[in-house]
């Protein structure tokens, strides 16, 4: 479980690590696309705790498979393992190229949108702050936890601040709390499975602690605490969020908006504190982009231990994989520069679905094969696990079929995952070969 001497992280960190991935943009611009559709604030509420819901059942499901399996590097460990190389390397191929790098960039070029001050050349100046984090996590684990838990804490400190003040001030006149549509007609509409989709993506990051799974103090203990924990949190502060704006804004402030936290603070707390609402979201969605910084190079680090095409970007003795920070840092200014990855996000978002689906369905086939015991089980099996894969593939159906271009790219990109993975087999030597299929 790593060398003797390196620093280790708590479940608060790990805890901080999942909050911070999973607060992002998504919480503050989604409901103005779902007040056109639906009406009833229970249809609307209930989107956001059925998002929390279907996290929290991969949250679970993570929890027992990585108790088992104990190594970091998330759906790469853990496909290996359950399945074949192959298919854990693939995963990780696609989290080396994009999976994190594209929502960097994303985050980076929300986060100049959101400033105050306009920036006249926002992809450099993008590019200025992913290299500041890349460097504070290139020092030391406990630099990187230290920032993290701060930035995390901040962030959370501002969301329940403004969440306290939405609950005490009195509703706005004209607000968009309504009980008068018929809610059963809308939760079964195709306006509520469509905004599920997106809500789904607000809540992703729910299984960030499951890639640095041998950098906690105590995985066993420290990893459920933080995936379940982290989740929870979440899903309490994103429905209560979403309950503020709905009560003190009207439905047609909502409509269409995509910043819709800055109508709410006016209403709020007046009109110059909204004025600072754009620099408080860019202060959220550092600590995001802090978090996937520090996350997605320990998926190139777990591929490099085992793939000798990739054996540069392993750890150095201080336990940091320094060489995958640079690596993601390029990989996200390259795409902030070209302007590339929101059709990227797409079908990234299609193949990582994949990805925590197979997870999940590997409960099933871990505790058939009953070969490593798991030291945390997931309640109430197999129910969180076939409503988290049903969700899960009637969301892959629905988005291959209104995104045929963007899966094509990424079975391309799928194609070139495989050419690596057999050069890397050529390459290693024989002695080297290493067969982690169980």
């Amino acid at each position: 479980m790593g060398k003797a001497g390196i620093a280790k992280i708590s479940a608060c960190t790990g805890i901080s690590i999942v909050v911070a991935n999973m607060i992002g943009s998504g919480a503050f611009t989604s409901l103005g696309f779902q007040v056109g559709e639906l009406h009833h604030t229970l249809s609307i509420l209930s989107l956001w705790i059925l998002g929390g819901v279907l996290a929290l059942a991969g949250a679970f499901s993570y929890a027992e498979v990585g108790t088992a399996i104990k190594r970091s590097g998330g759906e790469y460990a853990f496909l290996s393992h359950i399945y074949h190389p192959l298919v854990g390397y693939l995963s990780g191929w696609i989290s080396l190229t994009v999976g994190f790098a594209a929502p960097v960039a994303l985050s980076t070029l929300a986060f100049m949108e959101y400033l105050p001050v306009k920036v006249a050349h926002p992809a450099p100046a993008g590019i200025l702050l992913i290299a500041a984090l890349t460097l504070v996590h290139s020092y030391s684990l406990r630099s990187s936890a230290r920032f993290q838990n701060v930035s995390t804490l901040l962030k959370v400190l501002l969301i329940v601040a403004l969440i306290a003040a939405g609950l005490v001030v009195p509703q706005a006149p004209d607000s968009a709390l309504s009980f008068h549509a018929s809610y059963l007609s809308e939760i079964t509409s195709a306006a509520f499975a469509v905004s599920l989709i997106y809500v789904s993506y607000s809540y992703s990051g729910w299984n960030a602690a499951a890639y640095i799974t041998e950098e906690f103090r105590n995985p066993v203990r420290a990893l459920p605490v933080a995936l379940i924990g982290g989740t929870l949190i979440v899903t309490l502060l994103y429905t209560l969020l979403q309950y503020v704006f709905l009560k003190h804004v009207s439905p047609a402030g909502l409509t269409g908006a995509i910043n819709v936290g800055t109508p709410a603070v006016e209403h709020i707390l007046g009109a110059d504190p909204a004025k600072l609402m754009g620099a408080a979201i860019s202060l959220l969605l550092i600590s995001g982009i802090s978090a996937m910084t520090w996350v997605g190079p320990r998926v190139t680090a777990g591929i490099a231990r085992e793939h000798y095409l990739w054996r540069r970007f392993t750890v150095n003795d201080r336990g940091i994989p320094v060489k995958a920070l640079w690596l993601q840092f390029a990989i996200s200014a390259l795409l902030l520069l070209t302007g590339t990855f929101e059709q990227i996000m797409v079908y990234c978002g299609i193949l990582l679905t994949l990805s925590t689906l197979l997870v999940v369905a590997g409960v099933f086939i871990l505790r058939r094969r009953q070969q490593r015991e798991a030291d945390y089980k997931s309640p109430l099996f197999p129910l969180f696990q076939i409503f988290f894969i049903g969700v899960s593939l009637w969301m892959i159906v629905f988005a291959l079929i209104h995104n045929p271009y963007e899966t094509l790219i990424g079975l391309s990109n799928l194609v070139v995952g495989v050419i690596t993975y057999f050069t890397s087999r050529r390459m290693q030597p024989p002695t080297k070969v290493q067969n982690t299929h169980l």
